[in-house]
């Protein structure tokens, strides 16, 4: 790693996300082909996502992409909501159906354990995404995808939710290939996309960098960032906003592109608010990214786009940050949230802000996030 005057953990697992992507391929991909039988595969009949945080929204986000790439019937239940709120009912009735895919990198989320356990005893099959096989998301799971991720320096999620993302969006892949949605052909084309974002990635990396280094000089002083998104960018729009809250503290909000002409123009301080617009070129929403786009540079706020298309495809004047092209739409989430990390890495620095806020005493409840793994479990 080159000397960086703003370098940073965040920096520096942003800047590794190429090489990890292709790591992860040869290592999940093998294990997606033998996690299930042709006739598990074919028995499933819906799926349920879970997690929190970042597990949760790859969970959003591939939710959208299972129910392309498999035809069932798929959503993404909130730990909470799936542990407390739940019909029981809709957690069994069939063999493997539905099949709970709960993610998280530590398996140690008391309220994540809770829900498997509930949806178990009520019938459910759980598929465990995890990190560790020896923690209790695993021990209370029927099956389990392991992620193994090279150590790095710690910071708020970054390769850990990259890796999540693959991992569901192969198996996603394998399900449909199994199920006969798509040829092997077309398979082995999503397949050979990851691949390739890695490499576009790689290449793209010391643009970005430099755009989000000069990003930080300019906004490190304003209070509040606004992220927009339509269909699973909005998913990516959420993560940025929670890397906010994790890495510098500052007020963020996240809405999609409809709503944010129903609420958040509204905000008063228009001048100081960092936009951040996450925009595919194959979003169906294009022609409400474009107006919103308009009415943004109207309100003269500080805007950037991270998209694959520039000024010629959305029409509107802007600052574009440019991530790969892709042919297939999920493929986008794997880098889109890349330049996000790189830009809040550099601000960390630059003023000086520690992740979590140092478990400083008013933060004290959560040290080795106590607040999360040592709650009360109950099943209801």
């Amino acid at each position: 790693m080159v000397d960086y005057v703003y370098d940073s953990a965040m920096r520096q697992q942003a800047l590794s996300i190429p090489s990890l992507l292709k790591q992860q391929y040869e290592d999940i991909e093998p294990q997606v082909r033998k996690l299930f039988s042709f006739q598990e595969i074919f028995s499933l009949q819906n799926i349920i996502f879970t997690g929190c945080g970042d597990s949760y929204v790859a969970g959003w986000i591939m939710q959208s992409a299972f129910c392309e790439l498999t035809g069932m019937r798929t959503e993404v239940v909130k730990t909470v909501d799936l542990a407390r709120y739940y019909p029981k009912k809709r957690l069994g009735g069939a063999p493997m159906s539905p099949l709970v895919i709960a993610v998280s990198n530590s398996g140690k989320v008391a309220r994540l354990t809770e829900a498997v356990m509930r949806a178990r005893q009520n019938g459910a099959y759980v598929l465990a995404v995890t990190g560790d096989e020896n923690s209790p998301l695993a021990m209370n799971a029927d099956r389990i995808l392991k992620l193994v991720i090279p150590k790095y320096p710690s910071c708020p999620g970054t390769r850990s939710y990259a890796a999540s993302l693959l991992a569901l969006y192969l198996l996603g892949i394998r399900i449909g290939e199994v199920r006969g949605k798509y040829t092997m052909d077309q398979a082995k084309a999503m397949r050979k996309e990851i691949l390739a974002q890695a490499e576009q990635l790689e290449s793209l990396m010391p643009t970005i960098d430099l755009q989000m280094q000069d990003l930080a000089g300019r906004w490190k002083d304003l209070p509040a960032f606004d992220f927009i998104g339509g269909g699973i960018d909005e998913a990516t729009a959420f993560f940025s906003m929670a890397k906010v809250y994790e890495a510098i503290g500052k007020f963020a909000s996240c809405v999609n592109i409809e709503e944010w002409l129903h609420l958040n123009f509204f905000m008063r301080d228009r001048k100081n608010i960092t936009t951040i617009l996450i925009a595919s070129s194959k979003n169906a929403g294009q022609s409400r990214i474009r107006e919103t786009l308009g009415y943004i540079h109207k309100l003269e706020r500080p805007l950037v786009v991270i998209s694959d298309k520039g000024k010629d495809f959305w029409q509107v004047e802007a600052e574009y940050v440019m991530v790969p092209t892709f042919d297939f739409e999920y493929s986008f989430a794997l880098t889109s949230f890349v330049p996000i990390c790189l830009l809040l890495g550099n601000i960390q620095t630059m003023i000086g802000e520690v992740s979590g806020r140092g478990k400083d005493d008013a933060w004290s409840f959560t040290r080795g996030a106590k607040s999360i793994r040592e709650s009360e479990i109950v099943i209801l």
